[in-house]
């Protein structure tokens, strides 16, 4: 029997300047994060209906301060969670590759699906790329929104809002996507 005061698993929903934001851990670090969302509610709902997410709201330590951190961060601040206990058990190895790759691109770095795939060991396989970042469990701390699509574009996104929202998170780092602005016209004198 565990001793009473040894926190293994529970969830957070948090308040954000971008909105409410929600995790889950287990003993061996984080197993869920739920990007923005209007709602205390729709964070709570989105998290509960997760395996493994439990109902305990005790914190250890590490979670007080990814607390402090996810808040840092959705207010602007440059934030490094590549110490983040992440507990991925029953990820695949071909998943794991790639998000181990996105944990390694710091804030405001981007590259592309391809590149990343090619980082990871598996060169030629952006989709399949794309899609295991789609089924990222815990998005922010692996960077998934620092991945483009070909030619810089944005690409894909599933958190609520998609590609808006990940192009939010860019820009916030300092990350303008897109076609360059219009150049000024010239006033003629």
């Amino acid at each position: 029997m565990k001793p009473t005061s040894q926190i293994t698993a529970g969830h957070a929903v948090l308040e954000t300047v971008i909105g409410f934001m929600g995790i889950a851990w287990s003993e061996k670090g984080l197993i869920r994060l739920c990007l923005p969302e209007r709602s205390r509610e729709a964070v709570e709902r989105r998290l509960l209906r997760h395996p493994g997410v439990s109902a305990s709201t005790d914190q250890p330590s590490w979670v007080v301060d990814l607390i402090a951190s996810i808040k840092a961060y959705a207010a602007g601040e440059d934030v490094d969670f590549s110490g983040v206990p992440v507990d991925l058990d029953g990820v695949d190895d071909f998943r794991l590759a790639i998000y181990d790759a996105a944990r390694k691109l710091g804030f405001g770095e981007t590259t592309t699906y391809g590149e990343l795939a090619k980082r990871a060991g598996h060169a030629g396989l952006p989709r399949e790329t794309g899609a295991a970042l789609g089924a990222n469990p815990v998005p922010l701390v692996i960077p998934c929104h620092r991945i483009l699509a070909a030619g810089g574009k944005i690409g894909g996104f599933s958190a609520p809002g998609g590609s808006a929202t990940k192009e939010k998170m860019l820009a916030m780092e300092g990350v303008r996507v897109g076609p360059a602005p219009a150049a000024q016209a010239s006033f003629g004198f």
